[in-house]
């Protein structure tokens, strides 16, 4: 057998049961030969000195963001101490578990290759794949999250945003990604009964399948929060979709592979559809078509998240989300590059007295552990982990990919979040709390939403009604009080910011809705990409009883589970868009909690893989073992919170009960009896899912605990990855191919081109 570190496109320490490969001879190399990787991992003194740079700023940045700050402190410490955290986190830590604990092999195909049906199983050209898997995690969590948590203080969030990613959730989705790709797209679901045995893998799939509701009906929340009576909004949002459906008909049929190009064509269309919102709603007839209720707007998104879900994945999936993509990366982009322009000096504090009484007006609930669950796509989450063992997994062209497209599609996810947090708390705190508190404190009116600011008691807070006019006017829109959702608020930041780095205040209107657009863009593809992976959850579920459910290509099983799934998250969605407590305000704890019982659980099931993979892989467990035991501790915490605390404000049951009381003895101060009956319905649906939330997932860490620590006693455990099958592709790792990648990659460029002109031939 040919010695480990001489298999090419393996890295140097790969484990000896792994099978010995051997590509055919007659086709190019599949992987580039390990020496290449070890020659590019030498060091040099222009790498040393590059490096190091790299650190000094880092650490100068977060040394002006937790020592030094004085009353205010420059925005541009954000942006340069998460760029240079992020870099140090792909290129040493990422790189660790690529060497240690995942150990890719080019030599050996992809479910994407092996199973390709035009349909799930697609290889995918890397930064298309990249951008729909960026697309389908970075949804409303990012934005909403640090935008609601930024009443808390500026540095406990970006402290969790920062960090939190590195060392939990982008080796959440790395790890996933990978482990799922091995057993050929499996779901977190699957791979726990697979790994953690029927108990454990009957509780794993239950939580996923509940928790899929909840996080899906939160993000469709946040859609129709921004775009509630926006005719502009919704104009522009709504023509995506067809502009997304020529993009997937271009790339398969007129121009295959021609990414660029079709790139740019709906770049300008989606600039077309933007502008053009804002000239249809300063029409009669554009009012009257587009300026919707929100009611109206979240069956609408109910219908879409159906049809958008049984859809083939590269009609809509894959071309919008490449798009939105790389709209949302260079959005966000640039919204640094003004940062630095602009250098906003923050005016709000390291900790808020929020911070400090756990009472604000927002969300209510200490720091910890209350700060870790609001702000979780940022920096952990478990949704994440279903798209990464749905979706992607049955996409990925090459394994050596996964690195790239896992942990590097959660760091530009982090840098949204911090982007969210630096838009937030750069526009004046009044109107942050004016657009972020419930209509139920505001009374949804200017003169209400002024009077509850200025009751707060903030030092250097006086908020106007002209305050809150003005910016209305500026933004183009008719009212931002109570605009909760994270989405309104950030688009203000960024326009507030924008404006003074290009166009000014002519142009606020513009960048506000460009915001809302690709917000928008994005949070939809969260939806139906979710929806499809909880599609096949539920296929799989209902399959062991009906075998042919699992048939993915059978219709008739599709229509059916998607329905089924729409119709539970479309519930929830519906209560929150009624919810007279502000849905956003009261679902987003549970959502926030729910997110990250579903990462515990998804570490859970990586760690028992990663323990039978034999006694070489136990000394690197803490990788995976330490996020597992902090999420754990943060959201069984909050959990015990929302379900015991006797505070209203902070526990569901708590307040559930004072609304029936108020119900029971006629008491009317609380609101007018319709409202009374929806808090209450509202509040027994979220205390009872907390209930079953965090049981579930006690039963799965027990269970993951149990098959690890018996694992590491036989010293490895049953391989319950697919047979490996020798590859006949090639394509580079990361973004960016090396001159060695390049070469090899212009061999195979025929036999690639053939393989697309077949599939567009279909």
């Amino acid at each position: 057998m040919t010695a480990p570190s001489a298999r090419p496109g393996r890295a140097p320490g790969f484990a000896h049961d792994e099978p010995d490969l051997t590509p055919d001879p007659n086709l190019p190399p599949v992987a580039l030969p390990a020496e290449h990787e070890e020659k590019a991992a030498r060091w040099t003194l222009p790498k040393i000195i590059l490096w190091a740079a790299i650190a000094l700023l880092g650490a100068v940045a977060w040394t002006m963001l937790a020592i030094v700050r004085g009353e205010t402190v420059n925005a541009i410490w954000f942006v340069f101490a998460a760029v240079c955290t992020y870099l140090i986190g792909y290129r040493f830590y990422s790189k660790v578990i690529e060497r240690y604990i995942t150990r890719p092999d080019d030599n050996r195909a992809t479910p994407g290759e092996v199973r390709q049906d035009g349909k799930d199983y697609v290889p995918t050209d890397r930064r298309v794949l990249y951008g729909h898997h960026f697309a389908a995690i970075a949804g409303a969590g990012p934005l909403v999250g640090p935008v609601l948590a930024a009443q808390m203080g500026f540095l406990p969030g970006t402290i969790w945003i920062i960090v939190g990613v590195v060392l939990a959730g982008a080796v959440q989705d790395y790890t996933v990604l990978f482990f799922s790709m091995r057993r050929g797209g499996r779901t977190i679901g699957q791979m726990a009964r697979q790994e953690l045995g029927r108990i454990g893998g009957t509780a794993a799939i239950i939580a996923s399948l509940l928790i899929m509701l909840i996080i899906v009906a939160i993000l469709a929340l946040v859609v129709v929060n921004a775009l509630g009576e926006s005719p502009w909004g919704v104009f522009s949002v709504a023509m995506t979709i067809p502009i997304a459906l020529f993009m997937g008909v271009y790339l398969r049929y007129l121009r295959p592979g021609k990414v660029t190009e079709v790139s740019l064509i709906g770049f300008v269309l989606l600039m077309a559809a933007i502008i053009g919102g804002g000239w249809v709603a300063g029409t009669e007839w554009g009012q009257a078509i587009f300026h919707l209720d929100r009611t109206t707007i979240a069956w609408g998104i109910i219908i879409y998240g159906f049809i958008a879900a049984v859809l083939p994945v590269w009609l809509l999936l894959a071309p919008r989300d490449y798009l939105s993509t790389f709209m949302k990366i260079g959005v966000i982009v640039m919204l640094a590059g003004a940062i630095v322009l602009v250098r906003p000096e923050i005016t709000v504090p390291a900790v808020s007295v929020f911070g400090e009484n756990g009472m604000g007006p927002v969300f209510a609930g200490p720091l910890f552990p209350f700060l870790f669950v609001t702000i979780a796509c940022g920096a952990l989450s478990g949704f994440h982990a279903l798209i990464a063992s749905g979706t992607t997994p049955k996409l990925v062209e090459k394994e050596r990919q996964t690195r790239f497209i896992g942990y590097g599609g959660m760091l530009m996810e982090s840098f949204v979040a911090i982007m969210a947090l630096v838009a937030a708390i750069s526009i004046d705190q009044g109107i942050y709390f004016a657009m972020n508190a419930p209509a139920a404190v505001t009374g949804g009116t200017v003169e209400g939403a002024v009077a509850f600011v200025n009751s707060l008691g903030l030092t250097g807070v006086n908020l106007t009604p002209d305050m809150l006019t003005s910016t209305a006017a500026a933004v183009g829109e008719e009212s931002i009080v109570s605009r909760t959702g994270g989405a309104p608020t950030l688009a203000l930041g960024l326009a507030h910011i924008m404006q003074q780095a290009l166009g000014g205040q002519a142009l606020m209107a513009f960048w506000y809705h460009f915001a809302i657009m690709f917000e928008a863009l994005f949070i939809l593809t969260a939806v139906d990409a979710g929806t499809r992976v909880a599609r096949f959850m539920l296929q799989d579920s209902i399959g062991a009883w009906v075998p042919k459910f699992r048939d993915v290509s059978w219709r008739p099983g599709v229509w059916i589970t998607t329905a089924i799934m729409v119709a539970g998250w479309g519930t929830i969605l519906i209560l929150g868009v009624t919810d007279p407590l502000g849905g956003i305000n009261t679902f987003f704890p549970l959502f926030g909690i729910a997110n990250q019982l579903l990462a515990a659980i998804a570490l859970s099931v990586v760690l028992a893989i990663v323990a039978k993979r034999g006694r070489a892989y136990v000394k690197w467990l803490w990788i995976i073992a330490l996020p597992l035991a902090f999420t754990a501790v943060v959201t069984i915490t909050a959990s015990m919170y929302k379900i015991f605390s006797d505070v209203p404000s902070i526990g569901y049951w708590a307040n559930h009960f004072r609304y029936r009381a108020a119900q029971d003895a006629g008491d009317g101060s609380l609101g007018e009896p319709a409202v009374v009956e929806a808090v209450i319905r509202n509040t027994a649906v979220q205390g009872t899912l907390s209930i079953i939330f965090v049981v579930l997932a006690i039963i799965v860490i027990i269970a993951a605990i149990v098959v690890t620590i018996g694992a590491i006693r036989r010293g490895g455990g049953e391989n319950t990855e697919e047979a490996a099958v020798v590859s006949r592709r090639y394509a580079p790792a990361g973004f960016l191919a090396t001159s060695a990648e390049r070469e090899l990659e212009k061999r195979w460029e025929p036999l690639l081109r053939d393989e697309r002109k077949a599939t567009s031939a279909h």
